[in-house]
């Protein structure tokens, strides 16, 4: 659990998501359990564990992917446990995954593009019926896109088919697809995994800008240091539960993390 990274100072602001008792259980394996922690506006929160803690089944209840067998979950105070997928991103919620989920039939900037989708007029009645603000929908997005690749340091790389690019800039696209619908937060699924050390460097330093902006980020990773450095707030999870929350500091220092980093105790739930 040592680290050399210089932690954030935590924040004080309003709540701007939380999730409240949550439970998922698998049949007999209960996945997550009891899991409460909140992320304020502004804030960057880092959720981390060893692998088949619960993390990911934790951000998939976050986000709709997976249904809660119980507790609730609020974001912008309003109760969203029951709300599909769908409508939690309409809300302003954005992720990216462990796996990159690009479509390798299109180029770098219509990969960008689709993170527009939901704010554009769209179906063919409408497209006939409004024609021309469908077209300038599409130029505005085509040029926001073009920024936020510009934002990623990958502009230059807008025309080319996204199967052509390398693993560590297909997550900068993933990103920048998500930054496109302009949300009120950020959920990123272990972003760093299989990047080398500088393109983790560079990821850290764009994340920091985009969160010293005003973007709230809530990050699931296992590079702890990367955590450390990115985030005003941690929460750590185990065998499914949280087992602490806290600064960098305080964290590092919970002889619960140790044990856990150390591998101490039994099987790990469901990751």
């Amino acid at each position: 659990m040592r680290t050399q990274a210089t932690p954030r100072t935590p924040i004080e602001a309003p709540q701007l998501m939380s999730i409240q008792s949550g439970v998922k259980r698998f049949g007999g394996l209960v996945a997550v359990d009891n899991v409460t922690f909140e992320v304020r506006q502004g804030e960057a929160v880092g959720l981390i564990g060893p692998n088949g803690a619960g993390k990911s089944t934790t951000f998939n209840l976050i986000t709709g992917v997976d249904g809660l067998s119980a507790g609730e979950i609020f974001f912008q105070q309003e109760n969203i446990t029951h709300a599909p997928l769908h409508r939690r991103s309409a809300m302003g919620m954005a992720r990216t995954f462990q796996i990159v989920r690009l479509f390798s039939g299109l180029t770098v900037l219509e990969n960008v593009m689709l993170g527009f989708h939901p704010q554009l007029v769209d179906g063919f009645i409408a497209s006939l019926l409004r024609f021309r603000k469908v077209a300038a929908d599409e130029r505005r997005s085509a040029e926001r896109a073009m920024e936020l690749l510009q934002f990623v340091g990958l502009a230059q790389r807008a025309d080319d088919p996204i199967s052509t690019l390398p693993h560590g800039q297909q997550r900068l696209v993933e990103i920048a697809r998500a930054l496109a619908s302009e949300p009120g937060i950020l959920l990123l699924d272990e972003p760093a995994a299989g990047l080398n050390d500088e393109e983790t460097a560079g990821l850290g330093r764009m994340l920091r800008q985009l969160n010293d902006d005003g973007l709230t980020i809530l990050i699931v990773e296992h590079d702890i240091g990367f955590i450390m450095s990115l985030c005003h707030r941690i929460v750590v999870l185990d065998h499914g539960a949280k087992i602490a929350e806290g600064d960098a500091a305080s964290v590092q220092s919970n002889q619960k993390v140790i044990e856990a980093y150390l591998g101490t105790g039994g099987a790990h739930a469901k990751n």
